[in-house]
């Protein structure tokens, strides 16, 4: 075993600088706009913009940018925002944990409404709880965020008066972010614990223990949901990534200071010191959370961790 959370974790740390650089250099060479222009103003002088270009180092070649980067990072430096002047890792460090707070209540809703509706739903398949539970998971789907967090203001914020209208770290205050941004997660989630349970449900060792008089529960829990778990863990996983991702729109909505809002600002101002921070915390914590679910792989099936 740890051997194999060796290799996942080198496997990371390539991955993580090979992500970075593709930023780095995209940034600089595809992405239009010059943060220098936008930091001088429109009276700047050639010799100003000249100047400026200097101080913030853009004006060696890229590779060297890049060599400057890395170096500075490993040593705790991801540089300072070209806007503000604040060092990113104290930008970071403020809208950090708000991300991950918020992404954190929107997984656990996820799971809990996930698995939840996708074994009821495979236990009493072709039901009317089944067919009523399958509509609500398409719809759920297919919403867009941005309408479904509108929506939640709407009735939860302006009609009802019962959740604040602005986001905040409270878990109060993260009632309606998390939803808004774990639904469609939670609504794909259940359709898939659904297939595999229905799956499992009908194999010859579950009509076995069935035969042999074990409690149903036990059945269904500690039998056919276990060996349901390995697709479960896979989507798990790789939808840490996609509320991640999701959070940029919901925390604009919602007006919470997280990694999110932070990257967008950083975007609309070419702030490439800032971006490149967002883009490493955001991805080294994704690649992390696959390290963890890689190891749930190998506890589930031992099997995996001799691949």
């Amino acid at each position: 075993m740890l051997n194999f959370i060796i290799r996942r974790l080198v496997i990371t740390i390539f991955l993580a600088v090979m992500l970075v650089a593709i930023i780095f250099f995209l940034l600089r060479t595809i992405v239009p706009g010059d943060p220098v222009l936008l930091l001088a103003g429109e009276r700047a002088t050639p010799e100003m913009i000249e100047s400026i270009r200097r101080h913030q180092g853009l004006d060696k070649p890229l590779p060297q940018q890049f060599y400057i980067f890395l170096t500075h990072a490993l040593e705790g430096d991801l540089g300072r925002s070209i806007m503000t002047r604040q060092a990113v890792l104290d930008m970071v460090k403020g809208a950090y944990p708000v991300t991950i707070r918020l992404t954190a209540l929107s997984f656990l809703f996820t799971m809990v409404v996930g698995i939840f509706t996708g074994m009821v739903t495979a236990y009493w398949h072709d039901t009317w709880l089944d067919n009523i539970m399958r509509v609500v998971t398409v719809a759920g789907a297919s919403i867009p965020t941005f309408w479904m967090g509108l929506m939640f203001i709407l009735i939860f914020a302006v009609w009802l008066g019962v959740l604040p209208v602005q986001g905040s770290m409270t878990v109060r205050g993260l009632i309606m972010p998390a939803i808004t941004l774990g639904i469609g997660t939670a609504a794909f989630l259940a359709r898939l614990v659904r297939g595999a349970m229905l799956e499992v449900l009908n194999s010859d060792y579950i009509r076995t223990a069935r035969a042999k008089g074990l409690v149903e529960t036990g059945v269904v829990l500690k039998h056919a949901l276990r060996n349901a778990l390995i697709p479960i863990i896979t989507v798990a996983g790789f939808e840490i990534g996609g509320l991640l991702g999701g959070a940029v729109i919901t925390e604009n909505i919602f007006g919470l200071s997280g990694m999110g809002a932070m990257t967008i600002t950083a975007i609309f101002n070419r702030d490439y010191p800032v971006i490149q921070g967002t883009v490493l915390f955001v991805s080294l914590t994704y690649l992390l959370v696959n390290i963890i679910v890689d190891v749930m792989y190998a506890y589930v099936d031992p099997r995996i961790r001799y691949t």
